[in-house]
């Protein structure tokens, strides 16, 4: 399995084109529309966006990579934040450009896409519905954990509390991992459990 990570829209959130063939690829977050250029470079077709969350640095793109012909998956929980002021886009001065998500999941559900599996792991705090998802032997976090860090819990919906259980979820896993976050550097969760003063 192949990851590419692709700084994508106004804030640079990570997004991550993920491919075993060299041919098809699962984009997990869309913050703009460079993950799109960057597939047709690599001579990718993005079959799925699979969303972390619904706050528009995460999902800004997506409209584009439907324009193309990819699906948008997306948390069940995050689904009122998505086309609502919730995605935190008006906030900030942006607009997400309007898409349909096409499929929904939720904690425990295994996606099966382009020859890969990714789990769903439920992981609310920063919002009340996010996600992070298990391929292989990575696992990409969203705004859930980064390195060294964890994300707000002072957006709507946010909770600290939420937030502190999810992270307990995901150092219970068993095994290491690569932690691939939505913003900053990769990192691995054998890290995390022991140094992120947030444990």
């Amino acid at each position: 399995m192949d990851i590419f990570t692709v700084p994508a829209g106004p804030l640079r959130a990570n997004s991550y084109i993920v491919t075993e063939d060299g041919k098809n690829a699962v984009l997990i977050d869309c913050g703009g529309a460079e993950p799109l250029f960057f597939a047709k470079e690599k001579g990718l077709a993005v079959d799925t966006v699979l969303l972390t969350h619904g706050h528009f640095d995460h999902i800004a793109g997506c409209a584009a990579l439907q324009a193309a012909g990819a699906k948008i998956g997306a948390p069940k929980g995050d689904l009122p934040f998505i086309s609502s002021q919730g995605n935190l886009a008006a906030a900030m001065g942006f607009a997400v450009p309007p898409f349909t998500v096409d499929m929904t999941y939720n904690d425990g559900d295994v996606l099966d896409i382009c020859g890969m599996k990714f789990t769903v792991v439920g992981t609310p705090g920063h919002t009340p519905g996010g996600v992070c998802f298990l391929s292989g032997n990575a696992l990409f976090t969203g705004d859930t954990l980064f390195c060294g860090s964890v994300g707000r819990t002072d957006f709507p919906g946010g909770s600290a509390a939420e937030l502190h259980r999810s992270l307990l979820k995901l150092f219970a896993l068993e095994g290491d991992y690569t932690v691939y976050p939505g913003h900053d550097a990769a990192t691995t969760l054998g890290y995390e459990r022991k140094y992120n003063p947030f444990r």
